[in-house]
């Protein structure tokens, strides 16, 4: 084998990355500073994912269960069956979850952002309008929650149709933000083709929002949270207590807090699921972390779509 010479190594790594698609500096050394209103150490922004009654299930024409998400950790899609076990755990989250968080943050009045799938939210209007009464913002979470990576464009791009037009009927408005999670390679670029979409969520890259070169031209991206999120109570070597939960949050919101407090401000994504923090070991934790936060002065508690007019009007792209 005849070995590679250097400045072929030069070269080849020189054309790599200079074509390389992937963003692996982002804001570096000196990020901006964010300027958050009321001079906020900390933008501190939660989502109340609703994803019940849009995922995988024979009755909703998918091949199998649901498998994801869960209170059975490790399990496994049923082709061609239904799961009831699974069945009744998202049940959970829209007949109790949802109202025990919704009764957490309404109380408190913090604002919320719902990442809400077409399909689940059409199933259960009470919780809508409920939504609505607290001028939670509802951004889109897609047509359905599955697993959209072997989908090809058109497919994608029709179910993304299909979720406005029940979004619009549902809660009597169109979608500004989207969140896609379970992605495939066309969905940021998707997302940025409509025009109305102000901001997409559908990156865990960074701690402040930024501006990604799209297909469509710039497309602003809020990124969100697998980390300071209670999917991890259905994973393996995820939290199993509300304390773990809280102190992860708290943790984090320390953090970012004396980071903002020394002039480098950021934001604070956590994210919540109606039938897993909607559990009452859990909730109580959420509560816990709710009063922590609001005992502390200079946070700006706000919705996402907030965080993205902020950035719009302060830091648009040249």
């Amino acid at each position: 084998m005849t070995a590679a010479r250097s400045d072929q190594i030069v070269s080849t790594g020189e054309l790599m990355t200079k074509n390389y698609p992937r963003d692996m500096v982002g804001y570096g050394r000196n990020p901006p500073k964010a300027q958050w209103p009321q001079d906020a150490y900390v933008a501190v922004q939660f989502v109340v994912n609703y994803e019940e009654g849009g995922e995988n299930n024979i009755l909703h024409g998918d091949d199998a269960s649901e498998a994801f998400l869960s209170e059975i950790v490790g399990a496994e899609a049923w082709p061609g069956q239904r799961h009831m076990n699974m069945e009744s755990i998202y049940e959970f989250g829209s007949r109790a979850g949802f109202w025990r968080l919704w009764r957490l943050f309404t109380e408190r009045k913090i604002p919320v952002t719902v990442f809400g799938v077409a399909t689940a939210l059409e199933k259960n209007q009470a919780a809508v309008d409920a939504m609505l009464d607290a001028d939670w913002e509802i951004a889109t979470h897609g047509l359905k929650w599955i697993d959209y990576r072997h989908f090809s464009l058109e497919d994608e791009r029709d179910h993304l149709q299909q979720a406005l037009v029940i979004h619009q009927q549902t809660t009597g408005q169109r979608p500004v933000g989207i969140y896609t999670g379970r992605t495939s390679i066309h969905s940021l670029d998707l997302a940025a083709e409509d025009a109305g979409f102000r901001y997409c969520a559908d990156s865990y890259a960074d701690e402040l929002p930024y501006w990604r070169e799209s297909t469509s031209g710039k497309q602003l991206i809020v990124p969100y949270t697998l980390d300071a999120n209670d999917m991890r109570f259905a994973t393996p070597q995820g939290f199993n207590s509300g304390e773990q939960f809280f102190c992860y949050l708290k943790d984090s919101f320390d953090m970012l807090y004396e980071e903002g407090r020394q002039g480098s401000p950021k934001m604070m994504s956590i994210g919540l699921h109606c039938r897993l923090a909607g559990r009452p070991g859990r909730a109580a934790s959420v509560a816990r972390f709710l009063d922590y936060v609001a005992g502390r002065e200079r946070v700006w508690l706000t919705r996402r779509i907030d965080i993205a007019e902020h950035w719009h009007q302060h830091f648009a792209p040249a």
